[in-house]
C-alpha cells in the first residue's frame, strides 16, 4: 500500500491560548501550513455572551476556520467546571455536525484537554511554545492539566531548547523546535524608504522593539537607556496585556505604538538602526524563545539583548546578536552597531542570511509532520499509544 505524504487526512483540532487575531505568531505559521493538507479548525478560549451559548465559526486565512465558544461569563473563567461541560457539549455537536471523526487534537493551551480528551483522536501533539504556568495570571489547574495532556499525547513538541531540556524527562517523544522565520516577508524591509505614518515625525537613530507588552518586559531598564541617551528613539511596537499602559515608563524618546498588522511589520523594522530585546530575567521569560530574534534578522537589522538563555544559546555568538545584562551594557552594544553594523548595509545582510540558511516555517512544520507520520496508529481516547510507523487506516 502507498505510503501517506500528509500529515492527516480530514480534521484537525487546535485548541489555543491565543487568539488568531491576536499576535501573528508560532500557531498561526504552523496551522497556515497543516491546512494546505487537510482541514484545521482553531478553537479558541470561550468569550462572553449573554444569549444561548453556542460556537461562533468563521474563515481565517488560508483555509483555517475560527472556532470561539460563547459562553456566559461566570462560564469563560479558566478552570470552570460548568464552563467546561458546556464546551464539551458545544464541541461533540460541531463534530457531529461536521461528520468528523477521529480528528488530529493539537494542544497549545492544556487547559483544553479537560473538555477534548473524550475525543477518539488519530493522533494527540502537545505543542509546548511557553511554560504557561510561569506567566502572570496562569489557572491554578494548569499544571495538573499539562500533567495529565503529556501523559496521553503522542508527541510533545517544545519552543526552544531550554523547554525541551525541561520536559524531555516527562516524555519519551519530545522533539525542541525553536523558533522559525519567514525570511522573504521581513526581508521585505531591506527595502523600506519610507515611514510607515505611525512613525513620522520620529527621529534617528531608532532603537525598535515589537511584541506583546506584559510582565516580560524590562521596563526599568528601557526608562535608565532612554534616560542614557535622551538624542535616540526607543519605539515599541505591540499590544499591552496584563499590564497596566500607567506602568509603562514615559519619556518623550520613547514611543509606545500600539499594535501593528503582522503584514505592516517589515515596513517599521526596514526603518530602525537597531532592533532590541529589553526581557526582564524572570520565571516567565526562563524558557521563552523569541521569534522576533531570527524575524529582526531577516529584516537587515542587528540585535541587542539581555541574556535569556535560547537567545544567548542561539544567537549570541552570531555576530550580530549582541548580549547586554543592563541599561549602560544596552547603550553600549547599541552605540557599537550604530558605528559598526549598520541596519541593512550589505555586510549586515549577507551575515545575517548565512546565519538564517535552511531555517523557515516551512521547514519547521516538514519536520514535525515525519514526527507525527512515524507516531500515528489507531488509538483509545485519553491513552498514549505505542509508537508505529504506519498511518491509521
Amino acid at each position: 500500500m502507498k505510503k501517506r505524504t500528509v500529515p492527516f487526512e480530514g480534521t484537525m483540532l487546535c485548541f489555543s491560548h491565543l487568539r488568531w487575531d491576536f499576535v501573528y505568531q508560532r500557531p498561526q505559521h504552523l496551522m497556515v501550513r497543516m491546512a494546505r493538507h487537510g482541514r484545521v479548525l482553531f478553537v479558541e478560549e470561550p468569550l462572553p455572551f449573554e444569549g444561548e451559548p453556542h460556537l461562533d465559526v468563521r474563515p481565517a486565512a488560508h483555509g483555517v476556520e475560527v472556532v470561539v465558544p460563547r459562553l456566559h461569563a461566570e462560564h469563560c473563567v479558566p478552570g470552570n467546571a460548568a464552563g467546561e461541560a458546556r464546551q464539551r457539549m458545544l464541541l461533540d455537536a460541531l463534530l457531529q455536525e461536521r461528520r468528523i471523526s477521529r480528528p488530529v487534537l493539537w494542544y497549545y493551551t492544556p487547559m483544553s484537554w479537560a473538555f477534548s480528551r473524550h475525543l477518539p483522536a488519530s493522533l494527540v501533539v502537545y505543542d509546548c511554545m511557553d511554560q504557561l504556568s510561569a506567566f502572570s495570571g496562569a489557572p491554578p489547574q494548569l499544571v495538573s492539566r499539562e500533567e495529565s495532556l503529556m501523559a496521553s499525547a503522542d508527541l510533545v513538541f517544545t519552543g526552544g531548547h531550554s523547554l525541551y531540556e525541561a520536559k524531555r524527562w516527562l516524555h519519551d517523544a519530545v522533539y525542541p523546535f525553536p523558533s522559525s522565520v519567514d525570511v522573504s516577508h521581513f526581508a521585505q524591509a531591506r527595502h523600506a524608504t519610507e515611514d510607515p505614518p505611525e512613525l513620522r515625525g520620529i527621529g534617528f537613530p531608532r532603537i525598535g522593539f515589537y511584541g506583546v507588552i506584559d510582565e516580560r518586559l524590562d521596563t526599568g531598564l528601557l526608562a535608565q537607556a532612554a534616560a542614557l541617551r535622551p538624542d535616540w528613539q526607543w519605539l515599541l511596537t505591540g499590544p499591552v496585556v496584563k499590564i497596566s499602559p500607567s506602568s509603562l515608563p514615559q519619556a518623550p524618546n520613547l514611543h509606545w505604538l500600539g499594535p501593528q498588522r503582522y503584514e505592516d511589520l517589515p515596513a517599521h523594522i526596514g526603518r530602525w538602526d537597531v532592533a532590541m530585546l529589553p526581557f526582564a530575567l524572570n520565571e516567565a521569560t526562563r524558557f521563552i524563545s523569541p521569534t522576533k530574534t531570527p524575524e529582526y534578522l531577516a529584516a537587515g537589522c542587528p540585535v541587542v539583548s539581555t541574556p535569556v538563555t535560547d537567545v544567548v544559546r542561539t544567537w549570541g555568538g552570531s555576530g550580530l546578536v549582541t548580549i547586554a545584562p543592563d541599561a549602560a551594557g544596552f547603550v553600549a552594544a547599541i552605540e557599537s552597531s550604530l558605528l559598526h553594523q549598520p541596519a541593512r548595509s550589505p555586510a549586515v545582510c549577507r551575515a545575517a542570511d548565512a546565519l538564517l540558511d535552511g531555517l523557515s516555517w516551512d521547514l519547521t512544520c516538514s519536520e514535525m509532520v515525519q514526527h507525527m507520520r512515524s507516531h500515528s496508529a489507531p488509538r483509545e481516547a485519553g491513552k498514549r499509544r505505542p509508537n508505529d510507523a504506519a498511518w491509521a487506516a
